[in-house]
């Protein structure tokens, strides 16, 4: 395709285009790829749905394989919006995550980027056709060299990976136009922004352990400017930057931040502490059970997930049970299309590892009331040293509107 044919193209055509330059014979392979329905549907549904908005980005998403950076294992649920296991405790982000980030730091077909992720290669990948170069750590030694294996078997020409760790950067190739981290320091590294050219652009979750903000920081004039985007959840980073935090989680005093909904970041009306919400809003229309806010969510399509999710730490081995408490009010709530897509509130425990886990749910809630508390207890597995609480309607449909979530723990 020439310049003159590019012009005329659109936003889909161009980035084939790239993409062919970039990457091989990754297109024609995408053609004849039997995941390739699944792709659409996820692009289709999680990422437009859930608001990317980007044609190159979701052009980018629908042609990257997926299936080829997950264990084989796993690839059955390579294409639905969810974290996946990928060895050595690490994990590949799921697509929504690894699409907004990389819408986030507006990427240019020049741009020269370093991505530093948990081994899987997928991120690099997406970033391939919309970039020049990209320069990719991962963080553990085999996982890094089965990416650059698939990376190069794909066709990825302008991808270059290693492994270390990724918050000291790689100086010999920086400056660069773009970073984008996908696992999450307590504060921003000071090789990464020493390497950081002008104008430059950093996509990067920092924070506490188990509560973190995903932001946006461009150097401009030799100043960082930061926009917090949204709160989010990211595996440690090994290393220096890991090994130094200073906050730590308390497993043996598990508790949730922001139960009220009454703090969002600022800029935004994204909760403090809850992360990937979908079709979720905070509603401050004076009717919460409690305070000025309260979570909305709301659902019209059977099977679409409208749900929010907060991590804490907890260590089975001192935590016998825990009660968890909420205040719901329902409208026209239902199922979904199967009997186990029905509002709920669900607790995930997963070991040190993220190797074992297993799920609680609690709830299944139909039909219209008024606000009211919901209590249950929950029984913490003794090997369990973290957990994911989500609430949400799990696929069914009508309005679920939530209110003072707590969790109080009982020792063994």
């Amino acid at each position: 395709m020439g310049c003159r044919d590019c012009r005329r193209a659109g936003p889909a055509a161009v980035l084939a285009a790239v993409l062919a330059a970039t990457s091989g014979a990754l297109a024609t392979a995408a053609e004849a790829d039997p995941f390739a329905a699944a792709r659409e549907r996820m692009v289709r549904e999680d990422l437009a749905a859930g608001g990317i908005s980007d044609p190159r980005v979701l052009e980018s998403m629908r042609l990257a394989p997926r299936h080829e950076f997950v264990l084989h294992q796993q690839r059955s649920l390579a294409y639905f919006d969810m974290a996946l296991p990928i060895g050595d405790a690490q994990t590949i982000s799921g697509p929504l995550v690894v699409a907004s980030m990389t819408e986030a730091l507006r990427p240019r077909p020049n741009d020269r980027v370093l991505e530093i992720g948990t081994g899987s290669g997928y991120q690099a990948a997406v970033l391939a056709p919309l970039v020049g170069m990209v320069y990719s750590i991962e963080i553990k030694e085999a996982l890094a060299a089965r990416a650059s294996r698939t990376l190069k078997r794909l066709g990825y020409r302008n991808v270059v990976t290693t492994a270390g760790d990724g918050f000291r950067g790689w100086p010999e190739h920086a400056p660069f136009d773009g970073i984008i981290v996908t696992c999450s320091p307590e504060n921003v590294p000071q090789p990464l922004v020493d390497q950081l050219a002008e104008g430059g652009r950093m996509v990067i979750p920092v924070g506490e352990r188990f509560e973190q903000q995903l932001v946006r920081i461009t150097k401009r004039d030799g100043m960082l400017v930061r926009d917090p985007l949204a709160a989010t959840l990211f595996v440690p980073m090994t290393g220096t930057a890991e090994e130094t935090r200073q906050v730590l989680p308390d497993g043996g005093r598990p508790a949730l931040r922001n139960g009220g909904f009454e703090d969002v970041l600022e800029g935004t009306e994204q909760p403090v502490a809850w992360y990937y919400g979908r079709q979720m809003e905070i509603v401050a229309d004076g009717t919460a059970a409690s305070g000025q806010r309260h979570l909305r969510l709301e659902n019209e399509i059977p099977g679409r997930p409208a749900q929010v999710f907060q991590g804490l730490g907890v260590d089975g081995s001192i935590v016998e049970r825990f009660t968890v408490r909420c205040m719901l009010r329902a409208t026209d709530v239902a199922a979904g299309r199967v009997a186990d897509e029905v509002p709920a509130l669900a607790v995930e425990f997963f070991d040190d590892r993220r190797s074992r886990s297993t799920r609680v749910r609690v709830g299944a809630w139909q039909g219209s009331f008024a606000w009211r508390q919901v209590e249950e207890a929950v029984r913490v597995p003794a090997w369990a040293r973290e957990a994911i609480l989500t609430v949400g309607l799990m696929g069914g449909t009508g309005r679920l509107d939530v209110d003072e979530v707590a969790l109080e723990a009982a020792a063994r």
